[in-house]
């Protein structure tokens, strides 16, 4: 099974992004399926990526970025 994490040439680690489904991404964000596509359009919500198909997912670190920005702006007002 791979590594989570790879070494890069400089020897700095590097994280293996991990995509995740639209099920997990409601799931994080306390969102539905369509309220995250409205917002996809207005640009509200970060863009998935498409992995064959018609499948699409999320980078996890996108996702958890948008949160944790998200908490930030809700805390400070």
């Amino acid at each position: 099974m791979p590594e989570q994490n790879e070494v890069t040439n400089e020897g700095e680690p590097r994280r293996v992004a991990r995509l995740i489904r639209l099920k997990e991404v409601q799931h994080r964000v306390g969102l539905g399926r369509s309220t995250i596509y409205r917002w996809m359009s207005e640009g509200k919500f970060p863009k998935p990526v498409q992995i064959g198909g018609y499948i699409v997912a999320w980078p996890e670190e996108v996702i958890d970025e948008w949160v944790n920005r998200l908490a930030e702006v809700r805390r400070l007002g």
